[in-house]
């Protein structure tokens, strides 16, 4: 954990969220200011700043990480499938768009009314 961190603040409790998914490794938790119907964000509790520190050993825990992202969007709203689906989204570093100095993968995805390509068929 990193004193300073937001987002180890959030998932050691010391921040509220509204809480997705908690185990031994990762903590997910609705994004504050989603940008689909279904936006989570799914972090290790271990402290890493982001992909660009990841090293060879890091493969176990990252498989399970990217392992849980399907079960996640599912179970918060995604419909599985070709017709369904959902993103994943790492920011790394600045010029990548990372706001938070803490990995972290977006889940986004849900219902997509406005996009008739996206609509369920009747």
């Amino acid at each position: 954990m990193s004193e300073n961190c937001l987002f180890c603040k959030i998932a050691n409790g010391v921040i509220p969220s509204k809480k997705a998914y908690e185990d031994e490794e990762f903590f997910a938790f609705h994004d504050i200011n989603p940008a689909a119907p279904v936006h989570l964000l799914l972090i290790p509790k271990r402290h890493i700043v982001s992909l660009q520190d990841i090293q060879q050993d890091d493969a176990p825990w990252l498989g399970r990480m990217m392992a849980l992202a399907p079960r996640l969007a599912e179970e918060n709203g995604c419909r599985p499938g070709p017709q369904g689906g959902f993103r994943v989204v790492a920011n790394n570093g600045t010029d990548g768009g990372q706001e938070i100095a803490h990995l972290h993968f977006h889940i986004i995805g849900g219902p997509r009314p406005w996009d008739k390509r996206a609509a369920p068929a009747a």
